[in-house]
């Protein structure tokens, strides 16, 4: 008999394909909450795993009423929105997509500091609008080879972004939960000394009750009114009436964004804001990468049901 899928958020053909052709799939993301409910409640005995991602509820009373479960893949990078806990204490393995979609965030990421520090939206618009022709030569930008980066969080995708920066001629420094002995860029740990000594802050850190508010208004203060603030992380990780406060008075001088503390509806004050670059959650969002991140779930639930080693598990605790 095929193992018992509880399907909880929609991946990309082909990989679906696959899980079609290999598992009894139960789809709870095609049904409403009380359909859902009653899912659960009808294959609780059955379901072995569960294909989701970070944005969808798996809570504690969810994962205990499912005796049978033995993984969760996700296919998204993040797992905030899942009881990591619940699934340690039973030894559940956890996976996810980091690997794939770490290129198209760390050129996300580099982007947003250009477009930012070289005021690419406005002076699109300087120059479309005939301004450039009425006005004159655009007014001169700031450099970006030559400055300091600070990485907040030199996990898979903050080495990317550094690799990136570093070959623009950009100087790397990093904070996180510990220094990493196998990189030679300077570690600092304290996130407001770090943000003093660069240009340009770079938060690439995972989501969740640990990050919260982590980019505080004394961080980005610390940045200073000629500083950049990047966020490829999630929009929880930033103090964002601070940031809004700070990018409005003049405390700090821009800002390149990803994601934020509301989505898909942004905090109107902070879209309106000249001095900030915008791009809709979807730094991970080409037709490559998701289809990578897709097959990930399909070769992860493959090498588990194989007796084979996971090839992306994060630790759940």
């Amino acid at each position: 008999m095929k193992p018992d899928v509880l399907v909880m958020t929609q991946i990309r053909q082909p990989a679906m394909s696959r899980l079609e052709e290999a598992y009894t799939l139960h789809r709870h993301d095609l049904l409403d909450a009380d359909g859902q409910a009653r899912l659960r409640a009808e294959t609780k005995n059955r379901v072995r795993a569960i294909v989701t991602n970070g944005h969808t509820p798996l809570t504690a009373d969810m994962i205990a009423a499912l005796p049978r479960l033995e993984i969760v893949a996700s296919v998204s990078a993040g797992v905030e929105s899942i009881d990591t806990r619940a699934l340690a204490d039973r030894d559940i393995p956890l996976t996810n997509s980091s690997p794939a979609l770490l290129d198209d965030v760390a050129d996300m990421a580099m982007l947003l500091t250009l477009a930012a520090r070289r005021d690419l939206v406005r002076a699109h618009n300087y120059t479309a609008s005939g301004e450039w022709g009425r006005s004159g030569m655009y007014p001169l930008q700031s450099r970006t080879a030559g400055k300091r980066m600070g990485i907040v969080g030199m996990g898979h995708v903050g080495q990317a972004v550094a690799h990136r920066a570093a070959a623009s001629n950009i100087e790397i420094a990093y904070t996180g939960r510990r220094r990493k002995p196998d990189l030679s860029w300077r570690f600092e740990p304290d996130l407001v000394q770090l943000a003093r000594d660069c240009d340009i802050l770079v938060a690439a850190v995972a989501g969740g009750p640990d990050t919260r508010g982590i980019i505080s208004r004394e961080v980005l203060s610390a940045l200073g009114p000629q500083g950049t603030f990047v966020n490829v992380a999630r929009g929880s990780v930033v103090d964002e009436e601070a940031l809004i406060d700070l990018l409005s008075s003049g405390g700090l001088g821009n800002a390149g964004l990803d994601v934020y503390l509301n989505e898909p509806r942004p905090d109107p004050r902070l879209t309106a804001l000249p001095n900030v670059i915008l791009y809709p959650h979807h730094a991970s969002g080409t037709v490559e990468t998701r289809d990578a991140m897709a097959m990930l779930v399909v070769r992860n639930l493959a090498a588990h049901f194989a007796g084979h080693e996971l090839l992306t598990r994060i630790d759940a605790a």
